[in-house]
């Protein structure tokens, strides 16, 4: 599949944009007071150990404490550092499972221990921490903590073997294990050996951080959004990639030559007078990626809801009436829907566990043909998925790895006038929440008026088809009542000012 990259940087912002056939695919935000934790590594401090759920909360410098779990913590028998004034590492590859030694053995409150960011913070919840550290290069993954040599599952598996043990025989005996990312499948020893050296490089330098800094300290960054770009999304049939920074391209060109000469040729300063996300109409699909409907060329749609849970996707067949019989009608809907579901988890960057609701399929050979289409739609997915099939409700039930936040969480937050809800009280409800608050204040208070302040459509509704009980409330209570109209009041926003 042939893409291209498009790259718009600002001083506060970098966003890029995967185009396939004319279409974004994959939208991907940093921004320079929010940029992502996943593979910084830490000097943290254990905060608390909660031998109940097998975990710690380790403060590695944030506002909110981090969380290990036992299953991320690597007990070694050469285990020099377990004192508290030196980092708790994982000393080689004849690691104990940590499912063997409890957590309240391996940790307590004050320890250091260098740990590695797996997930960032989303929403309530902490980053999710790994005391096994691994660091991406080029072509390779280095693993300091163990000596495994592997390879990535992507890579044909009669070509793995005989790529492991190059990797084994350019790794040497000097310790540390490696995994063979997909691009290195085509690399020469020399680019192996390179991308080895500057990734023993940067460990040593990582441990020798560990040593000087005081805990809750930075050891190792991750690449910028720029850089992994190069390193992560750029594949053989990207053909460009556009950016429309002239310092930030001189920048990116020096890290291509250095580390990804063939990235080199397909980099582009672009210098056109159009925005460069005016090209695909970028900004367009981020604006509809923010909303809850996604129309189908068939003229069917999608509902997409996000909770903190999990994300809902329900597939409706709208205006379509294109086919002949009501089952080909729903067949060729939920097929485009898998089509267009599998694209929205990608520009939507939706994670965790996801429910879709296809409309019911009578013939089975429909299920089975729209699960195989959605299927090979998630194949393009570089972010792991795990699809279960269709549960006994017909709901088909997925997870997709949760490395950072939703586009939607990124950009956007709760509504003021909803308070994330999605929905507000309408004017007549909230008419008469006012009329019950203003006799429960009447018993308590003996004010000489009640002022109704509110936002004008409740006011209006008072003035109009709520008159009348308004009367009888301020003959029932003795007490004039007198309204005051709003503009900057929200529909459920009001006050009740005692004169």
């Amino acid at each position: 599949m042939q893409q291209d990259i498009l790259i718009n940087w600002s001083p506060q912002e970098t966003r890029v944009a995967v185009i396939e056939q004319g279409a974004v695919q994959e939208l991907h935000v940093e921004r320079t007071l929010e940029r992502g934790l996943v593979g910084n590594v830490y000097l943290g401090k254990v905060a608390r150990v909660l031998p109940g759920m097998q975990s710690a909360f380790i403060d590695i410098g944030l506002d909110r404490a981090a969380f290990l779990h036992v299953a991320d913590l690597m007990s070694s028998i050469n285990n020099r550092h377990a004192d508290a004034g030196a980092p708790l590492t994982v000393g080689s590859a004849r690691a104990t499972p940590a499912s063997l030694h409890p957590i309240e053995k391996q940790l307590f409150e004050g320890q250091a221990v260098m740990v590695q960011v797996l997930k960032d913070s989303i929403g309530t919840k902490g980053a999710r921490l790994t005391a096994q550290i691994s660091i991406a290069g080029r072509l390779l993954v280095f693993l300091p903590q163990d000596n495994h040599v592997g390879v990535s599952q992507k890579i044909p598996p009669r070509q793995r073997e005989d790529l492991r043990q190059r990797v084994q025989a350019l790794a040497g005996e000097l310790g540390g294990g490696f995994i063979l990312r997909t691009n290195g499948e085509e690399a020469t020893d020399a680019e192996l050996t390179e991308d080895i050296a500057y990734l023993r490089k940067t460990w040593s330098r990582i441990k020798d951080a560990a040593l000087r800094l005081p805990p809750a300290s930075v050891l190792h960054q991750d690449l910028s959004l720029l850089q992994r770009v190069l390193r992560d999304v750029v594949m053989e049939g990207t053909q460009t990639i556009r950016i429309d920074s002239r310092d930030q391209f001189k920048k990116l060109q020096a890290f291509a030559v250095e580390f990804m000469p063939a990235t080199v040729q397909k980099l582009q300063l672009y210098s056109g007078e159009r925005p460069i996300f005016d090209l695909n109409n970028v900004d367009e699909e981020i604006a509809k990626a923010l909303g809850r409907r996604v129309d189908l060329k068939s003229g069917g749609y999608l509902i997409i809801d996000q909770t903190e849970a999990l994300t809902t996707i329900d597939v409706n067949t709208g205006g379509f009436v294109g086919a002949r019989n009501f089952d080909d009608t729903i067949f060729k809907t939920n097929v485009e829907a898998a089509q267009a579901i599998a694209r929205q988890l990608r520009l939507r960057n939706l994670g965790g566990i996801v429910i879709i609701d296809f409309i019911d399929m009578i013939k089975e050979n429909h299920r089975d043909a729209v699960l195989v289409e959605f299927q090979k739609q998630l194949a393009r997915d570089r972010i792991k998925t795990t699809v279960n099939g269709f549960s006994a409700l017909g709901l088909l039930e997925m997870t997709r790895k949760r490395t950072r936040e939703s586009l939607a969480h990124q950009l956007c937050e709760p509504c003021s006038a909803c308070s994330g809800k999605g929905v507000v009280k309408t004017a007549r409800s909230v008419t008469y929440d006012i009329l019950r608050e203003i006799l429960r204040e009447a018993r308590q208070f003996n004010p000489r008026e009640f002022r109704v302040v509110a936002s004008p459509k409740v006011i209006e509704l008072f003035l109009d088809e709520e008159s009348l009980h308004l009367a009888s409330l301020s003959d029932f209570i003795g007490k004039p009542i007198s309204l005051q109209s709003e503009a900057a009041m929200a529909q459920e926003q009001y006050d009740i000012v005692l004169l």
